[in-house]
């Protein structure tokens, strides 16, 4: 398959208006040494397709928390996740991972990177799980985009962290998710480094029309979102939306 035809990921729902995430009375509680945990407690959000959106505030805050039951990753304790109009809820783990193979990019805190596998393979494996070969010219044009062209045949743990970060920030990229979720996509990256790492994520969403959500502590990079929302306590305590050039 070529990379133009990776360009439109075919889901269920086709209404162009559909929120591609929506989250209704979102809670997540755990438990611990016999008392109940609040992590989350009703959250409410909506992202409309191709726009972009930063989650701010402190440790603790559940920005964390949030991203990964919007990506799938977790099941909530209450409320409820859409996404591109299909309720994760009621999906066993399977059709959940399904799901997020065809729409979600998910860039982790802590690389998830496949330590066997060099640094190509790792960038190639959510087209294999996909089922789909030839990618490996745009997984090394990815490679050489985030500063990496000479890094193609090199182990995780032969990389140094921010090289692995970047390793992580392509493999996200390779298949143009409708909506990418990144957890400090900066955070292991030098001032240097971190600048065009960010230019890519954006132009990811403009050129690909990809939705951006994005967990961070730099307060640059949450500029450039369209919407920033703030956390304190499991809740969502403002909003504020930038205006569009």
């Amino acid at each position: 398959m070529t990379a133009s035809s990776r360009d439109t990921i075919e889901t269920g729902p086709s209404d162009v208006k559909q929120p591609i995430l929506r989250v209704s009375g979102l809670r997540k509680t755990y438990q611990t040494g016999g008392r109940e945990l609040s992590v989350l407690s009703g959250v409410d959000l909506s992202l409309e397709r191709g726009d972009t959106l930063a989650i701010v505030g402190p440790s603790g805050s559940g920005k964390t928390t949030l991203l990964g039951l919007c990506a799938g990753l977790d099941e909530a304790s209450a409320g409820s996740v859409e996404l591109d109009g299909t309720a994760l809820g009621p999906l066993g783990q399977d059709e959940r991972a399904a799901l997020r193979n065809r729409l979600v990019g998910f860039v982790f805190q802590s690389f998830q990177l496949i330590p066997t596998l060099t640094a190509l393979e790792n960038v190639l494996v959510p087209l294999e799980l996909r089922g789909e070969s030839g990618g490996r010219k745009e997984a090394e044009g990815l490679l050489a985009e985030v500063g990496l062209g000479d890094r193609l045949h090199h182990y995780p743990l032969q990389l140094s962290g921010g090289e692995q970060q970047r390793v992580a920030l392509a493999r996200a990229f390779i298949h143009r998710p409708k909506i990418l979720f990144a957890d400090e996509p900066t955070g292991n990256l030098d001032a240097g480094t971190s600048g065009p790492i960010v230019e890519m994520l954006f132009r990811l969403n403009r050129e690909a029309g990809t939705a951006l959500v994005l967990v961070t502590h730099d307060p640059v990079l949450a500029s450039k979102a369209r919407r920033v929302i703030t956390m304190s306590g499991g809740m969502i305590v403002s909003e504020e939306v930038h205006c569009e050039d």
